[in-house]
């Protein structure tokens, strides 16, 4: 499946003002997990600047441990600080990683801007090594924009 394809059902759940902002978040990871077979969590990180963390918003997949996550911490945690994508292709070969689960091999984490701001994240695992490429940066950098304008 390309990714491009996916881009007008994101834009249509997003758009759903009848449902709260988290549910619409909620809607968008399931849909990803569901429709992208190496997407196998999918979740947004928003940012509390004051304390330094970051807050599991919404997700699909497996229930994770890692609802709050110090800046710094894991590539989530990395990915606050420097405000650069950050594509693992092999989780095992990084030093500062947080496990969720033993089935994780590879993680891609987007920070999500808003007026220049870096309000949090959308981060997904795959239980496939070198599961992400330079698409799926592209896809999930429009699915943020997209997300930015709801918030």
């Amino acid at each position: 499946m390309q990714l491009e394809e996916l881009k007008a059902e994101v834009g249509h759940i997003l758009s759903n003002d009848s449902i709260s902002i988290d549910a619409r978040l909620t809607s968008v990871c399931e849909y990803l997990q569901n429709k992208v077979t190496y997407y196998d969590w999918v979740g947004f990180y928003f940012a509390n600047h004051n304390t330094k963390t970051l807050h599991l918003r919404a997700f699909a997949g497996e229930p994770t441990d890692h609802v709050e996550i110090p800046f710094g911490k894991g590539i989530c945690g990395q990915v606050a600080v420097s405000n650069n994508n950050f594509v693992v292709p092999d989780v095992n070969a990084q030093d500062n990683y947080i496990s969720c689960s033993i089935d994780v091999k590879s993680e891609v984490v987007i920070p999500l801007f808003k007026n220049g701001v870096n309000l949090g994240q959308i981060d997904i695992d795959s239980h496939t090594v070198d599961a992400f490429d330079e698409e799926d940066e592209r896809f999930l950098e429009w699915v943020n924009q997209q997300v930015a304008e709801i918030l």
